[in-house]
């Protein structure tokens, strides 16, 4: 944390979480309060927000490939070259790790969560195409931007304490997907 500059479209979002977790220390440190600063990597999963306007790319792409099955479109578009790399978790591994965090960590300052493993935007959108419309061609749109190259978490500390993810990706996805359709319906 604080070992560069913060990302321009983040920054905001970065000091009021830097905030957070400096305020906890403080907490920790003048009232002895077990503060835990868990930070986990990008989230999906049930009660997420597909709004196409304001959603992260997850929902985003299982909105729009389910968008592009109701109206029977060859093709869905996706934003940039597809080489970004990402990480994503789900929110049960995130509830369950905090969980597990409660019972086996007690230091100041924050704990990175994620699943440790990174999947590229293209292949995210292989993925969620062959769940909600197989059918369709990925078309990448080089026009608009890719965003940062690459974003993985180290969790190699919340690792060491005998942590690990237990939704794999595909599956995740899947139950997300037949949660957003039971929304729909």
């Amino acid at each position: 944390m604080l070992t560069g500059p913060l990302e321009p479209t983040n920054e905001a979002y970065a000091i009021a979480k830097i905030a957070g977790i400096k305020m906890c220390d403080a907490y920790r440190t003048q009232y002895g309060c077990n503060f835990i600063s868990a930070m986990p990597t990008n989230l999906y999963g049930i009660n997420d927000n597909f709004d196409p306007e304001s959603s992260h790319v997850l929902p985003a792409m299982i909105q729009r490939f389910h968008q592009a099955k109701l109206t029977g479109a060859e093709s869905v578009a996706i934003w940039g070259s597809g080489t970004p790399l990402r990480e994503f978790l789900h929110v049960d591994d995130l509830a369950a790790a905090c969980m597990f965090l409660l019972d086996h960590f007690n230091d100041p300052g924050p704990i990175n969560v994620g699943a440790g493993k990174e999947i590229s935007i293209g292949d995210l959108a292989r993925v969620i195409g062959q769940i909600v419309y197989p059918e369709a061609q990925i078309v990448f749109d080089s026009s608009k931007p890719d965003g940062t190259p690459r974003k993985l978490l180290d969790s190699g500390r919340l690792d060491a304490l005998g942590w690990h993810a237990s939704i794999p990706l595909h599956q995740g996805i899947e139950d997300t997907y037949s949660w957003y359709l039971e929304q729909l319906a």
